[in-house]
Order: C-alpha cells, then sequence, then structure tokens
C-alpha cells in the first residue's frame, strides 16, 4: 500500500478547487503537477496509477497524492470527482496515510466540506482553504495512528481520566469524581497519574488549570476574574496566590509581559 507523510499543522495553500470531469474526451490520463499536491474525492469507478502503484477508485473514495507524482487515469466513462490543487507546509508533526481510502461515513462531511470550498472559491479563497484544510483533518483522521507498544500505551482510565479533566476545569474537580468517571478507585487513580506523570492529580488539575490561565492572559482580552471563573478558581485571591506560585507573577504581570513583547 503506498503511503504518503503530510504535515496538517498550518493551513494549506490551495491553488486550486473545483469539479473535475474527465472521460468523455479519453478514456486515459497521464500527468503530474510538480509543486502541488492533489487531493480527490471520486465519484465514480476507474483505475488510478500513482508512480507505478495501482488503485482501483470507487465511489466514496478520497485520494492524496504529494507533488511531482506521475498519475495515470484510466476512466470507463464519464468520471466526475471533486479536487483541490494545494501546497502543504513543510513543517508540523508528520502523520503518514495512505494515498488512497474509503471515506466510509465520513463521506458526507468531506462531501460537504469539498462543495463549500468549491463554492468559496471564487468569491473567498481564504474560506476555501479553510474548508479544504478541514477535509484534509478528516481525511487524515480516516486512518488510525499506527497502534503503540502496550509498554507505552497510556492506560484507559489515564484517558478517559484526562478528558473529564480538560473538558471540566472551570468546574470543582474532586479526586472521587474523577476516579468515578474513569472507572477506577481513588487509589488506582493515584497511582496511573503518578506513573505517567511523575505527580499526583491535584498537581495535574493545578498544573492544567494555570496552563490554560497563562494562555488567555497572554493571547486574550478577557477580564482577569473571567479567566479566573474559567479554570476553575473564581476566588481572585486564590487565583492570584496560584499565578505567583505557578506562573512566578501575578496575573497582570503575566499579561503585561505579552502587552510588552
Amino acid at each position: 500500500m503506498l503511503e504518503v507523510e503530510v504535515r496538517l499543522d498550518e493551513p494549506p495553500v490551495v491553488a486550486n478547487v473545483g469539479v473535475g470531469v474527465h472521460g468523455p474526451a479519453g478514456h486515459t490520463d497521464v500527468f503530474r503537477l510538480p509543486d502541488l499536491w492533489q487531493l480527490h474525492l471520486y465519484r465514480y469507478e476507474a483505475d488510478l496509477t500513482v508512480d507505478g502503484t495501482a488503485h482501483t477508485i470507487r465511489p466514496g473514495r478520497v485520494s492524496l497524492v504529494p507533488p511531482a507524482t506521475t498519475v495515470r487515469y484510466r476512466y470507463r466513462g464519464r468520471s466526475e470527482h471533486l479536487y483541490a490543487h494545494l501546497r502543504l507546509p513543510a513543517d508540523g508533526g508528520p502523520r503518514t496515510l495512505p494515498v488512497m481510502q474509503d471515506a466510509g461515513p465520513e463521506l458526507p462531511a468531506l462531501s460537504a466540506l469539498m462543495l463549500q470550498a468549491v463554492a468559496a472559491w471564487p468569491s473567498t479563497p481564504v474560506r476555501a482553504a479553510a474548508e479544504v484544510w478541514a477535509a484534509l483533518w478528516r481525511v487524515a483522521h480516516l486512518t488510525p495512528p499506527a497502534p503503540q507498544s502496550p509498554r507505552n500505551s497510556p492506560h484507559p482510565a489515564l484517558a478517559t481520566a484526562i478528558s473529564h479533566i480538560e473538558s471540566r476545569l472551570a468546574d470543582p474537580l474532586t479526586i472521587p469524581g474523577v476516579a468515578r468517571a474513569a472507572g477506577v478507585s481513588h487509589n488506582h487513580l493515584t497511582r496511573l497519574f503518578r506513573a505517567a506523570t511523575g505527580d499526583t492529580v491535584v498537581a495535574y488539575i493545578r498544573q492544567r488549570r494555570l496552563e490554560r490561565a497563562r494562555h488567555l492572559l497572554r493571547e486574550s482580552t478577557f477580564s482577569i476574574s473571567a479567566i479566573a471563573a474559567t479554570v476553575g478558581i473564581p476566588d481572585l485571591q486564590a487565583f492570584n496566590k496560584a499565578c505567583r506560585r505557578e506562573l512566578g507573577a501575578s496575573p497582570r504581570a503575566v499579561r503585561g509581559a505579552q502587552e510588552s513583547v
């Protein structure tokens, strides 16, 4: 199975999007795009060869072909697909995925995103690029990440506990409540956090609240009281003390440091 490595941490630069119609003028196309990736969402049956590797096209399949790659399409009549030609960023976390995939249950969402990109392209290309970026993320997640070894895989209860905490940082959190959400005992949860983070559950919650507070102080115009409530420390005196202890400065100083940059 032919695979490609993509980076999606930044939006793509879209050169063109549209509806491609092939087949009536000839049953074979051979070409390559020297500088552009090709994203295609298919509505027909055909055969595709990508740098010598054969793929079968079926309705509902999606392909992502890298630049400077020779492709050969053999059509079976009128063939219509949605496409985007684009440049992807060179930096960011890489993700490996097959050149050809079945969209499966993601097909309606992918089709909607691509059609919205086509509609937006003439007047608002930035909107079209945003739609294509969203489509690319869905394509990237059609293939799950490579499984970790059991030794390095997080315990399912730990992942559930972290998800519970992250979605409720603004709310009162108790260790028994987190343990119940994760389906484990208080002591077992403590052991899982100690093994994974080297710290306690309470310390993890405190760290995540203050990391979010620092982000909001530096990057938003929310009032300090609103930020304190958002991170689950609504008492301003307690929030001030927590910022000094964890961030090394008062909330106003943390915000001021960003404004002075």
